[in-house]
């Protein structure tokens, strides 16, 4: 989707100085309106449950403690204790944080990710910037002080960054995004031009401007590793020149990172996972809110409605139906890919949802690993019980639809047994069709 944007916003914690804080620890604004802080949602007064509340907790029980360092602060020690691996390093040196002053091509911000998390960090700057997601909740935005504490603290700043992390990007609910912009030399994007969403629709072309991108992709290119050169004709890049990088010491000093990567197939696994993520929390909330709604009443079809729009859209999502081509593949530089695909699960035969294709598409598979996250296992009812239907019904072959004409009968057919023998939880329906074959003499 082609999209005109104004504002900064990326995996970025909005800081504006409101509040006095402790002593040593950065204030964050808490007074103010925040969407969806009433009922059924309560997103500002709800216990929240996401990794790093549960990693706060337990460094306020001392059963942890976070390791500082002089050159990267807190980081290392944070993706230790998250399970982030800093492999899934990705680098942007467009200003696209509230530190945007410290943002430049010479010194990228460097952003880490799990299933659940997203850790960035700008280039001597002070504060880390958070995204941990919850399972009822959705995006829940932090930011932990830089300097040495005694005891450090993940501080929730909610306010300053749903006023950016709440918008078209990331479908109208506390969210995340990656955005693809004509990057000034200084870092800024360049007037008058277009910006673009990066999800796994976006063809190469239109992605990663503002970013770092290393490892091989053939003939194609892509808007990553260059600036705008020509103020009077800002799109016009030189793509040749950002193409197949693998060194990244002509831009940046490598050794001012944790890695000297910024993988390709990383940045392929992010786009797909930041809207992954905004799709569930949008299920999730159309759904509570249409019960809400509803109160003590049965469901009317225009109530389920509410929850079925984005329940289709990410069912579409979660199987990749919209996914563009990677033409001639990728390959990345790092060990990320490895890493990512060790993490499994792994059904008998050895195969999993984590598995790479990486020559006309992302996975072997095609169904979002993050079906087997607490996030979707806690989507509510009866959207939930919808979802797996309407899946079931697509992988099974009942449906044949024009929208799932991509997923080939062995794609279906291989989903559909890698679920069965690792995705606890499945309704009845999904283990009630092999009973009856067996059953067939």
């Amino acid at each position: 989707m082609r999209t005109r944007w104004r504002i900064v916003a990326v995996l970025a914690a909005i800081v504006v100085p409101g509040l006095v804080p402790a002593p040593g620890q950065i204030a964050v604004r808490n007074q103010g309106f925040v969407p969806f802080s009433d009922e059924p949602i309560n997103y500002r007064t709800r216990e929240v449950t996401d990794p790093v509340a549960q990693l706060q907790k337990r460094i306020d029980r001392g059963e942890v403690s976070l390791d500082f360092e002089p050159q990267h602060g807190y980081l290392r020690s944070v993706l230790q204790k998250l399970d982030i691996p800093v492999s899934s390093q990705t680098l942007v040196f467009s200003k696209t944080s509230f530190q945007y002053k410290k943002i430049t091509p010479q010194t990228p911000r460097a952003l880490y990710f799990n299933d659940d998390v997203y850790i960035g960090q700008v280039h001597d700057g002070k504060v880390l910037e958070v995204v941990s997601f919850d399972p009822m909740q959705g995006a829940i935005f932090y930011i932990l002080d830089e300097h040495p504490h005694d005891h450090p603290v993940f501080e929730r700043a909610e306010l300053d960054c749903t006023q950016c992390h709440i918008a078209a990007g990331t479908r109208g609910i506390p969210g995340v995004l990656l955005r693809s912009i004509y990057t000034l030399p200084s870092g800024g994007q360049a007037a008058e031009t277009n910006a673009y969403i990066t999800g796994q629709q976006s063809p190469l072309a239109e992605r990663w401007g503002g970013w770092y991108v290393t490892g091989t992709h053939g003939a194609q290119t892509h808007m990553g590793n260059v600036v705008v050169q020509d103020k009077d004709d800002p799109e016009h890049l030189d793509r040749a020149a950002g193409a197949n990088v693998t060194d990244l010491s002509k831009w940046i000093q490598p050794a001012a990172y944790l890695t000297p990567s910024s993988d390709i197939v990383a940045h392929l696994v992010l786009g797909h996972q930041t809207q992954m993520h905004n799709l569930i929390t949008l299920t999730n909330y159309q759904t509570r809110i249409a019960l809400f709604e509803a109160g003590k009443n049965a469901l009317t079809d225009e109530a389920r409605k509410k929850y079925e729009k984005p329940a289709e859209e990410l069912l579409r999502y979660l199987l990749f139906a919209n996914e563009a081509p990677l033409g001639s593949g990728v390959k990345g530089d790092s060990s990320f890919a490895q890493d990512f695909a060790a993490r499994g699960p792994r059904d008998s035969t050895g195969r999993s949802l984590r598995d790479f294709d990486l020559r006309t598409r992302i996975f072997k598979y095609p169904c979002s690993y993050l079906i087997y996250s607490q996030a979707f296992d806690d989507i509510p009812e009866p959207a939930k019980g919808y979802i797996y239907h309407r899946l079931f019904e697509i992988l099974s072959g009942k449906d044949q639809s024009a929208d799932f004409a991509k997923l080939s009968g062995q794609d279906r057919k291989a989903i559909l047994e890698i679920l069965r023998a690792t995705k606890r939880g499945l309704p009845e329906e999904w283990h009630s069709m092999v009973a009856q074959r067996r059953s067939i003499p």
